[in-house]
């Protein structure tokens, strides 16, 4: 990356040394057509992507109403302000800006995505109105001020940009096929002979529950040792204290709520909150990595959703039968399961953390290659 910064820091020291000129939006692009369509015109293989106000496709449609080149900033909704690129044929649809560069050999439409995309969390958080549905308005966007350096700068950061974005789309892929493969395999290990023991959760488990921990609780009696609760999300811990109340190897489930039947592997000192069960095998010929992934597979289908709130309560819990094979075989499946889980899921090695460093390194180059000094006349 060195010698392509070098590159464009001589291109900016050749073609701008006084640095590059601003224009709004409006002026260098031009708005598209866009049109709502209702989600039961969308077609589940319609052959052209429809974008709206979201951070993804829409839907698909067999019609379009632009070309590719574009640029698109979802207006209204959760996703107001974010940015999208688009190179194919597509529709818009009525809650989304599109634009498109009015002079190709001034500016790129590409680079001014780049650099609209650099500065997406400051559009959002200083043009987006947080009203009851978050808003953003077209005029407040084309006056947004867009650097506009010689095309040859243009060329070159787009060129480098694009390189960044296809290397991680490559990483992406992988890890999507890597999970379905993790998938695959887990169901697979997990389908055991029907010639080994079939037992209930409640004869080879100690079954309990968490506390009542709020907030305050929390923030009272802040220290080192983990909380978890009914969220996934942040590896499902909810905050830190002081205490703890398991020390070792357990399962916990998830009892109430959208996460109702998740499955955790804690080790070590932790607390659960009321909305948490815990399991501790009653016998050492359980193995606790085992638990956890056999009852990842089963859980779910025992969440009950009655009255809107999933449920997943001890009694039930401790009536699901799980298939126990010998010890050794146990172990084996876990520590085969468990390359397959790093690999996929655990943000410090394997695919993760390599898109994590890559995802960083171009932010850190994209908002390094898009900062210009102003021309003053």
């Amino acid at each position: 990356m060195t010698n392509n910064q070098n590159k464009i820091e001589k291109l900016i020291s050749d073609l701008c040394p006084g640095g590059v000129t601003f224009f709004v939006l409006g002026e260098l692009c031009n708005s598209l057509k866009k049109e709502t369509l209702k989600t039961g015109e969308l077609f589940a293989n319609g052959h052209y992507p429809v974008i709206n106000s979201g951070r993804s496709w829409y839907g698909r449609y067999d019609e379009y109403n632009n070309d590719g080149n574009a640029i698109i900033i979802a207006a209204r909704g959760e996703y107001a302000g974010f940015i999208n690129y688009i190179d194919e044929k597509f529709w818009a649809g009525g809650l989304c800006y599109p634009y498109r560069s009015k002079n190709e050999n001034k500016v790129k439409t590409k680079f001014i995505f780049y650099y609209l995309k650099d500065k997406q969390e400051f559009i959002r958080e200083t043009l987006v109105a947080r009203g009851s549905i978050p808003a953003i308005n077209k005029s407040d966007i084309d006056k947004f001020k867009i650097p506009v350096p010689p095309l040859a700068i243009q060329e070159e950061i787009v060129k480098i940009l694009d390189n960044f974005t296809e290397l991680e789309a490559e990483l992406e892929a992988e890890l999507e096929a890597r999970k379905k493969q993790y998938e695959h395999y887990k169901n697979e290990l997990l389908t055991i002979n029907q010639n080994v023991n079939i037992l209930e959760i409640g004869d080879v488990c100690s079954i309990s529950r968490g506390r009542v921990m709020s907030k305050d609780y929390l923030a009272k009696n802040i220290g080192e040792y983990p909380v978890y609760s009914s969220q996934t999300a942040n590896q499902g811990v909810f905050g830190r204290i002081n205490t703890y109340d398991q020390d070792g190897e357990y399962v916990t489930w998830t009892t109430d709520g959208a996460n109702a039947g998740s499955v955790f592997y804690h080790n070590g000192k932790f607390s659960i909150t009321n909305v948490c069960g815990l399991l501790k095998p009653k016998s050492s010929k359980l193995n606790v990595k085992y638990l956890s992934y056999i009852l990842s597979i089963n859980s779910k289908k025992y969440v009950s959703s009655g009255m809107g709130n999933p449920k997943l309560m001890s009694n039930v819990m401790a009536k699901i039968k799980i298939p126990i094979p010998h010890l050794a075989e146990q172990k084996r499946i876990a520590s085969i399961l468990d390359k397959f889980d790093a690999l996929v899921n655990d943000i410090s090695i394997g695919l993760p953390a390599e898109l994590k460093a890559r995802r960083q390194q171009y932010e850190y180059y994209r908002n390094k290659l898009l900062t210009f000094k102003e021309y003053v006349s």
